[in-house]
């Protein structure tokens, strides 16, 4: 080997070794940055004719796994599907309650019950039939309180779709820039490791709003599509388009028009069932909170309070009441229309007829609520039969448990069971969906920067680096020989 070749070979390994030196201090510095990717000092052999080979930096390489990193993103989708609904559920629970917890809906009901029993046991005494009332008021409040609750939580809901999709569409747009600076970088020959990992934060963080899948295309370009076959990003991003609703009410359906769905690049996208053509993803699941499960407690809260007005509606339970008159419980102060059910939790409320705040008279509850005057002081019969028509066992008319007979405060407690069930499972299910996506996490984190083994490798580099050092202080010295003879 000539002078020159071995001056050039140690020359390119200097060169090479610092690279490498370089690459091992990010590797470490950023050993705990989301979303960074191990590099790799890429070398080649290099030939300068005469004059030497040695050593050339091809380029730095990315080392993860792929796989791994697109089961992780489909399970973080998971999580994201899974979430919603079991907070939803439980926040259903709480302010539902069951008839342990004083303020529930059951609770409110015992007492209802009760007072009406008190009651009967001393018609003639005022304070009891105001301890009715009192009951009857706060069962009302209850109800109120319970179908606001649902709409609060799909407004919520609603609103919270429209974060979502203007982050998508954020990201979806970063995501094409990076594909054309990093296209841009490649060609000049600069490195785009940085600007791969910026993109890989970019895709996680969609993954997280709806499951996609990335495919790559020519010059390190990527594309992305849903796991529901809709097409997010080639070439060019889509627009995800959605409107929020300023207010939403019981009635208000996607399927009516009154609330807006997705669309991608003007056309509608269905989000149903199970994520649609969008597939199952944070995004998917608050349009399933929004326009299933809200509804769905809405329908069982309006049942309930529909089979409380019908109990009481019974011609037997009060003869004094003309036919087509409002009962004890109205919809809003005037007879409940089954037709009109939609939204009636929201809406019920004591016949003004026996409430002395709305200029009502409290002889009513014991007289009938269409007697021309009070009876006797003693009589006990109304107040008997309200009582005994809300713990008779009957059919209910509509909601969505199954069917069967229950009484009023039994009905009540079978949805309260129904919704403790189903968050029980949505919490199953979202502890499962987060142990897979802790456990791909894990994984994927042992596959990247391993500190012990940069420090192993830096000390090769130290060893390589001092090598070739060496090399040139030996050429150094052969030349000045040379030259002294």
């Amino acid at each position: 080997m000539s002078i020159a070749s071995a001056l050039n070979s140690a020359i390119s390994g200097l060169s090479a070794t610092s690279r490498m030196a370089d690459v091992t201090a990010n590797n470490v510095a950023n050993a705990l940055t989301e979303g960074y990717a191990r590099r790799e000092v890429q070398l080649s052999a290099s030939s300068r004719g005469l004059g030497g080979g040695g050593v050339t930096v091809a380029g730095i390489a990315r080392q993860i796994d792929s796989l791994l990193l697109q089961d992780l993103r489909l399970a973080s989708a998971a999580v994201g599907a899974r979430a919603p609904a079991a907070q939803f559920l439980s926040r259903m629970e709480t302010v539902m309650g069951t008839a342990d917890k004083d303020g529930s809906l059951a609770a409110r009901i015992v007492t209802f019950e009760r007072s009406l029993i008190e009651a009967a046991a001393r018609p003639e005494v005022d304070a009891r039939l105001a301890s009715v009332v009192d009951a009857a008021r706060s069962l009302t409040q209850g109800f109120g309180q319970m179908a606001e609750a649902i709409q609060t939580e799909r407004q919520a809901a609603d609103a919270q779709i429209a974060v979502e999709v203007r982050r998508l569409n954020d990201a979806l747009a970063g995501v094409a820039e990076l594909n054309t600076r990093i296209q841009s970088f490649a060609a000049s020959g600069r490195e785009t490791s940085a600007l791969k990992d910026q993109r890989q934060q970019l895709i996680d963080s969609i993954s997280a709003i709806v499951p996609v899948r990335e495919v790559l295309r020519d010059n390190d370009k990527i594309a992305l599509y849903t796991t529901g076959g809709t097409i997010l990003l080639e070439g060019q991003p889509v627009q995800i388009g959605y409107t929020a609703t300023g207010m939403i009410t019981p009635d208000m359906s996607l399927a009516a028009g009154s609330l807006s769905g997705l669309s991608v690049n003007g056309t509608p996208l269905s989000t149903s069932p199970a994520g649609g053509r969008l597939g199952e993803g944070r995004l998917s699941a608050l349009f399933e909170l929004r326009d299933t499960l809200a509804p769905e407690a809405q329908a069982n809260l309006d049942a309930l309070a529909r089979d409380l007005i019908d109990r009481l509606a019974d011609p037997a339970v009060d003869p004094t009441r003309a036919p087509g008159t409002a009962a004890l419980f109205t919809d809003g102060g005037s007879a409940f229309d089954p037709l009109n059910e939609v939204g009636l939790a929201g809406r019920i409320q004591l016949n003004a007829l026996a409430d002395p705040d709305a200029g009502g008279d409290l002889w009513r509850l014991r007289d009938g609520l269409g007697a021309a005057a009070p009876g006797p002081t003693g009589y006990a019969g109304q107040l008997s039969a309200l009582s005994t028509a809300l713990s008779a066992v009957r059919a209910q008319a509509s909601g969505g448990l199954s069917p069967g007979a229950r009484s009023l405060s039994g009905f009540a407690s079978d949805i309260a069971s129904s919704q403790s069930v189903n968050r029980l499972s949505a919490d199953a299910g979202t502890a499962f969906a987060s142990a897979r996506a802790e456990g791909l996490r894990s994984a994927l984190l042992r596959d990247g920067v391993d500190t012990d083994q940069e420090m192993q490798n830096l000390l090769v580099i130290e060893q390589t680096y001092a090598a070739n050092a060496k090399v040139i202080q030996t050429v150094d010295q052969l030349i000045k020989i040379l030259l002294g003879l």
